[in-house]
């Protein structure tokens, strides 16, 4: 009797998986289920593997249309071959391989770029609003934004007559501060402000469990440490 040779198989000469993440067993579970011609048991059968699919993802089981997800990727599995009799609309493969619609990156390009867009999004929002108090107290609060940015880019003092200006040309001549009596923050409270928001950027919040140095420059011993030099 000749001896048989057996060999193994390599996931690279093994069909391609659908959704990798339900394996290969469940994949040769929904391959079977779409040869069966009885459709009586092709509807028990995609019923079962909608059963072990739920198993295989038990933290799910709260998420909203959880079973209809499920059919779904019962259906995208089968390569859309499989015609069973399901509770939920079936998806179609057109609208699976729909690219969505391209978006158009934002080209602007602001004359004052320290500022950023935001600032001028913001100027045409408080434009937009009637005349008030409070569209007066939002003129106010962009003046210091501006004010705050412009020193975030140029670390020297800057007069308020200088972002006054600058507001004034970015709102096309709507909003003139230069005769008002209003005055923006202090120049040093900003430079503070930017000073912490950089420093918490580079290098993030203190993690628990690392010592302070003190101001000395050197590390303050804790008491373990006491004891065992003492001993």
């Amino acid at each position: 009797m000749q001896d048989q040779v057996s060999y193994l198989e390599y996931n690279s000469q093994r069909t391609h998986l659908i959704i990798p993440e339900y394996g290969r067993h469940l994949q040769k579970l929904i391959d079977q289920a779409t040869e069966i011609e009885d459709k009586e048991m092709r509807n028990k059968a995609a019923k079962y593997i909608i059963s072990v699919m739920g198993a295989l993802n038990p933290h799910l089981r709260d998420v909203p249309d959880f079973q209809h997800k499920l059919w779904d990727q019962l259906f995208i599995m089968s390569d859309f071959r499989l015609d069973v009799d399901s509770p939920y609309p079936i998806p179609s493969k057109d609208i699976l391989t729909q690219k969505p619609e391209r978006l158009n990156y934002p080209q602007n390009f602001p004359k004052y770029r320290f500022y950023g867009n935001n600032i001028k999004y913001m100027i045409d929002v408080a434009n937009s609003w009637e005349d008030s108090d409070l569209k007066n107290a939002l003129v106010l609060v962009i003046a210091n934004h501006m004010k705050k940015s412009y020193l975030s880019w140029n670390k020297d003092t800057v007069a308020d007559e200088v972002i006054f200006g600058h507001l004034l040309e970015l709102s096309e001549g709507k909003f003139n501060l230069t005769n008002s009596n209003e005055e923006l923050l202090n120049t040093h409270d900003l430079m503070k402000v930017n000073k912490k928001v950089s420093n918490k950027t580079q290098f993030g919040a203190a993690k628990p469990g690392i010592q302070k140095k003190s101001t000395n420059g050197k590390t303050p011993l804790n008491k373990n440490t006491k004891s065992t030099f003492k001993k």
